[in-house]
């Protein structure tokens, strides 16, 4: 999911949490998301009825391969600690993890990346940090595969093979294409890109 960057100033004495303020937002915003990457909050609002819709389509394959049973689990918006800053972690729209990963917590309802076989993102109005600064920050965790199904160019891509500022092996599908996503997810996966992007769309009425 998209969202808006915050940078917060301070010109106390005191050092400040980037945490706590990320909790006053949520506390004072019910339903907003708030991540912390590279020192920014990036503070996200609830999201649309096509945004949930697109990430219902994408668990049916994912749960029909075998996918959320006793080796790995397909979970929404599960928060991962990331290693760019210290208090930095992400909230991915959903995942592919470890079936262990209750045991690999690390703190602020974040886990360990080292549990997360893939991380998916779906792009609401502001997609350049799904595009640009979720990149750097999931091949920094190492996260073997990236998702993004941009809603905006109507494009699903998938990275693969974390380097140092990115992945080295971006590709990305169109309407009418065939999305197979790599085994180190843990089960063969093939996702039609017209299907999930039309989901992702406002229905309209008749």
């Amino acid at each position: 999911m998209s969202a808006a960057s915050v940078e917060q100033p301070y010109t106390g004495d005191e050092p400040f949490s980037l945490t706590a303020i990320a909790d006053e937002i949520m506390e004072r915003h019910p339903g907003y998301r708030v991540e912390i990457i590279g020192g920014h909050l990036l503070v996200t609002p609830s999201p649309d009825a096509p945004h949930a819709r697109a990430l219902t389509q994408l668990m049916i394959p994912f749960i029909a391969a075998g996918l959320h049973g006793t080796e790995t689990e397909v979970l929404q918006n599960v928060g991962l600690w990331l290693p760019t800053g210290e208090e930095d972690y992400v909230i991915p729209d959903l995942v592919i993890v470890d079936a262990d990963i209750d045991d690999h917590f690390v703190e602020n309802n974040a886990y360990d990346p080292g549990c997360f076989r893939l991380v998916l993102e779906v792009t609401s109005g502001n997609c350049k940090d799904d595009l640009r600064t979720k990149v750097a920050a999931y091949a920094q965790a190492k996260v073997p595969v990236y998702v993004i199904v941009d809603r905006k160019h109507q494009r699903v891509h998938v990275l693969t093979e974390p380097v140092v500022g990115g992945y080295d092996n971006h590709q990305f599908y169109a309407p009418g294409q065939s999305v197979t996503l790599p085994d180190v997810i843990g089960a063969k996966v093939t996702l039609e890109a017209a299907e999930i992007l039309a989901a992702g769309r406002p229905r309209k009425s008749d």
